[in-house]
C-alpha cells in the first residue's frame, strides 16, 4: 500500500504530532508499506529529501510560536506525488499541508484520513479571541475539515466526544498513538540517571518531580508550580525539560514561590528516556491534551503520573495504582505527600507504571492504522475537475 502522510510539523521539531508521524512511518514501513511525507520547509525553497517533500513556507510566529505557512504551490513536487498515486492520504495537521492533502484527494479520488491531534479551544488565546468566539470559530473550522475526510482518527474518546459536540457526523475511529517501548526497554543504563543527577546537582535525598514537554500557557505550568509550593515540601526538586513561550514566566514563578527548580532546556531526542528515568514522578497541570503522549512515555519509563484530572487519560492513569488524577491543590498535596513518604507505595507504583505501558505499544498503533486504511480502499472519493494542482 502507498501511504502519503501530510504534516505541518516534522523532525527535528519535537512535539506530539512529530512523534506520532515518525512512529507511524516506521511501523507502516516495517509492515511493508511505502510511505512518503509532505511537510513544510524552513524557508521559501521547496525541495525533496528522499521520501520527504518539503514545501516552501514563511514564519507564522505571530499566530503560534514556531508555526509556518505554505507559500508556493511547489507544482513539480505535487505532480510527482500525483503520479505516484497514493492509496490513502493521512493528514496530521489542519492548516497548510491539509490543503495539499485535499488537492491530491480531489485530483486522484484518494480518501483522506485525518488525525485530530489538537484541542484548538485551548489555543485561541494566541489569536486574542474570547472563549465564546474562539469556540465558534473552532467548531466551524473543525466541521469544515472533517467534512473533507473519509475518516477522522481520534486519539481518545475525549476527542471523539468533542467532535460530536461540534456537530461532526463523519466516521471516527479511536486510535491512540503508541509509545516506542524499545527506546525505554533497551539501553536502560542505571548509571545514566545518577550521572544526570550529578550533572544538574540535584540533592540525593530529593524526590524529582519531572515535567517534560512544551512550556506554554495552555500547559498551566504556573499553576503546577503554585501547587508544589503550597504542598510545602522541602525535599523535592522540579525538573523542567523542554522549552516554549512560557518558559520565563514559569521560571520566574518558581523563583517567587521558592520552588527548587532545574531547567534543562531542550535535550537531544536520544537522551529523553534517560531524563524520564531520572525523574521519580511525572507532574503536570495541563488540560489541553488530546491523549497525553508524554504520560504514556513516563509510564513506559516506570514513572508514575500525577496529573490534573482529564478524560483523555481515563483508564490510563489509575488512581493509587500507577499514579493519580487530582482535582484540587489540596488533593495534589495529599498525593505528593503519600508518594514521598511511603517507599513501598512508590516502588509498587513504579512497577504498575511499567506494566500499564504495555497496552500502548507502537506495534499496536501501526496495526490499527493499517486496518483502517484497508477498510477505506474500496471507498470512492468524487473527483474534482482540474484536480487543484
Amino acid at each position: 500500500m502507498k501511504v502519503l502522510i501530510t504534516t505541518d510539523w516534522y523532525a527535528p521539531v519535537i512535539n506530539g504530532v512529530v512523534t506520532s508521524v515518525l512512529m507511524l512511518r516506521r511501523e507502516l514501513e516495517a509492515r511493508g508499506h511505502e510511505v512518503r511525507i509532505v511537510t513544510l520547509s524552513n524557508s521559501m525553497h521547496s525541495y525533496k529529501d528522499g521520501n520527504v517533500y518539503y514545501m516552501g513556507s514563511v514564519s507564522a510566529n505571530r499566530i503560534y510560536p514556531g508555526a509556518r505557512l505554505k507559500m508556493n504551490r511547489a507544482g513539480s513536487l505535487l505532480r510527482e506525488l500525483a503520479d505516484w498515486q497514493p492509496d490513502v492520504i493521512h493528514s496530521q495537521c489542519e492548516f497548510s499541508t491539509f490543503r495539499v492533502a485535499s488537492a491530491l484527494s480531489n485530483r486522484l479520488g484518494t480518501p483522506i484520513v485525518h488525525t485530530y491531534h489538537t484541542v484548538y479551544e485551548d489555543y485561541t488565546h494566541y489569536l486574542y479571541l474570547s472563549r465564546r468566539v474562539g469556540r465558534y470559530v473552532v467548531t466551524a473550522f473543525s466541521r469544515w475539515i472533517c467534512g473533507h475526510t473519509a475518516c477522522i482518527v481520534a486519539p481518545t474518546q475525549k476527542v471523539e466526544q468533542l467532535l460530536r459536540r461540534y456537530g461532526v457526523h463523519c466516521r471516527i475511529e479511536i486510535i491512540p498513538t503508541g509509545v516506542d517501548l524499545r527506546s525505554f526497554r533497551e539501553n536502560d543504563n542505571p548509571q545514566a540517571g545518577e550521572a544526570l543527577r550529578q550533572q544538574w546537582n540535584i540533592p540525593q535525598d530529593h524526590t524529582i518531580l519531572l515535567y517534560l514537554g512544551r512550556m506554554a500557557k495552555e500547559k498551566n505550568l504556573e499553576s503546577l508550580i503554585d501547587q508544589i509550593a503550597d504542598a510545602g515540601r522541602q525535599d523535592v526538586t522540579l525538573l523542567l525539560v523542554g522549552d516554549g513561550p512560557d518558559r520565563e514566566a514559569a521560571l520566574e514563578r518558581a523563583r517567587q514561590r521558592q520552588v527548587p527548580v532545574i531547567y534543562t532546556g531542550m535535550v537531544p531526542h536520544g537522551e529523553v528516556p534517560d531524563y524520564y528515568r531520572l525523574g521519580d514522578i511525572f507532574v503536570t497541570a495541563s488540560t489541553s491534551e488530546t491523549q497525553g503522549l508524554t504520560y504514556f512515555e513516563a509510564l513506559a519509563a516506570g514513572l508514575p503520573v500525577l496529573c490534573l484530572r482529564d478524560s483523555c487519560v481515563d483508564g490510563v492513569v489509575e488512581d493509587g495504582v500507577n499514579g493519580w488524577q487530582y482535582e484540587s491543590g489540596e488533593e495534589f498535596a495529599r498525593c505528593l505527600h503519600a508518594f514521598c513518604e511511603n517507599r513501598a507505595l512508590r516502588q509498587e507504583m513504579q512497577r504498575a507504571a511499567l506494566a500499564s505501558a504495555e497496552r500502548f505499544s507502537a506495534e499496536a498503533f501501526g496495526a490499527a492504522a493499517e486496518k483502517l486504511y484497508l477498510s477505506l480502499q474500496k471507498q470512492a472519493v468524487p473527483l474534482v475537475s482540474g484536480g487543484g494542482l
